[in-house]
């Protein structure tokens, strides 16, 4: 897979997927991470005097022209941070985007209007590909969230320009998730978490013959520990998963994984908080849910994290987006941070913890990705990475 230095963009109409699916308030982005993160990759090809054309999708308007998915906002904090004007086309594709883009002068950045307002975008369309494709001669990739998706501006594009190449930030991502996969710097423990065990099984399966300890918490620990005779109260449980929760058990022990499983938690009647009360996980009451672990259980697992060599952070041990039910996951998240390890962190929900625990900026490695995160570590090929090979 070559990278966007190692190709020859000077003078060239580059068209540049990006992932600007930024979370908006007010009309304005609320949060510019996934900007900043590709904003390496843009100025390079600035600085090589490409003419660079911008495509992103942002949220899910379902191939309609909604309004409210435009992506004004991020082209006017796209300009702020570049320190110059950069234009939003009115469309992705047609004559008059055509002509905005011939009329781009080396340097100039284009940024087009949302993708998914066309339905031919997640359908991978061919007609559609081919009127992207139109306006460039160069694709480059940087985004890695998306590469799991076999949409027609991560797919079709590629397959119709001859030079393409990853972006830094799509190439960084790639070889951190290989590191991690091939040869991690051991011992290496998991720390998982999230609502559920079916969107997890295929990357526990796939790393538990290179873990060393699996460290689990959220709603899905609810699972394991139905699994393991335990009662859970009202709290959210995948019945249909309690048998692969078991041989998920199994398959640890055999692979001699030692596993992590809450000691206390904290219940509630509702996710408002409600009734609040820390109890040992023998004692859930009838009428109440699980919402966090309980202090026990993360000095349990932080004695576990202390001496290792890589640890892998994906999925939120509580309900952090209600601070009754934050501790877990933001001392869990703090503690990771401060160790000697190798530390990645993968998912939304995960990487909005850590800035809310102050702790982002001190991991070896934040994934971009949610669903890509999670497919690489299950070792599935990613469509959008493979059309670059």
């Amino acid at each position: 897979m070559k990278t966007i230095d190692q190709i020859k963009i000077t003078n060239k109409k580059v068209f540049l997927r990006v992932d600007f699916n930024v979370p908006l308030k007010g009309g304005e982005v609320a949060d510019d991470t996934r900007i900043r993160s590709t904003l390496p990759t843009i100025r390079y090809a600035q600085q090589q005097g490409a003419r660079v054309i911008l495509a992103s999708h942002l949220g899910r308007p379902k191939g309609e022209r909604r309004p409210e998915f435009s992506l004004a906002p991020v082209a006017r904090r796209l300009g702020t941070l570049l320190g110059q004007e950069v234009s939003l086309a009115p469309d992705c594709i047609g004559p008059e985007v055509e002509a905005m883009v011939d009329n781009l002068a080396p340097g100039q950045v284009l940024l087009l209007e949302n993708l998914r307002f066309h339905p031919g975008e997640t359908e991978n369309s061919p007609e559609f590909a081919q009127a992207l494709a139109r306006l460039a001669e160069v694709y480059v990739n940087d985004a890695f969230a998306v590469c799991h998706r076999a949409h027609a501006s991560v797919v079709g594009v590629p397959a119709l320009l001859e030079e393409k190449a990853a972006g830094f930030l799509l190439a960084r991502e790639v070889r951190y998730l290989s590191r991690l996969v091939s040869a991690p710097e051991s011992p290496v423990s998991m720390v998982v978490g999230g609502a559920k065990v079916s969107t997890k099984i295929g990357v526990l399966r796939n790393l538990l013959p290179k873990l060393d300890k699996l460290l689990i918490g959220g709603a899905m620990a609810n699972t394991f520990l139905k699994a393991q005779g335990f009662k859970t109260g009202r709290s959210f449980v995948e019945e249909e998963f309690l048998e692969e929760a078991r041989r998920i058990l199994q398959e640890a022990e055999t692979a001699g994984v030692k596993v992590y499983l809450p000691l206390d938690v904290v219940v509630a009647e509702d996710k408002e908080g409600s009734w609040v009360e820390t109890v040992s996980i023998r004692d859930v009451p009838a009428v109440k849910a699980i919402y966090d672990i309980g202090p026990q259980t993360i000095k349990y697992f932080a004695q576990a994290l202390k001496g290792q060599g890589t640890i892998v952070f994906n999925g939120p041990l509580g309900l952090f987006e209600n601070e009754i039910f934050a501790q877990g996951t933001f001392q869990l998240a703090r503690i990771i941070a401060t160790s000697n390890a190798v530390t990645i962190c993968g998912g939304g929900d995960t990487l909005r913890a850590l800035k809310q625990a102050g702790v982002a900026t001190a991991y070896s490695y934040l994934s971009t990705g949610g669903g890509a995160f999670l497919e690489f570590l299950e070792g599935k090929s990613l469509p959008g990475i493979e059309v670059l090979n």
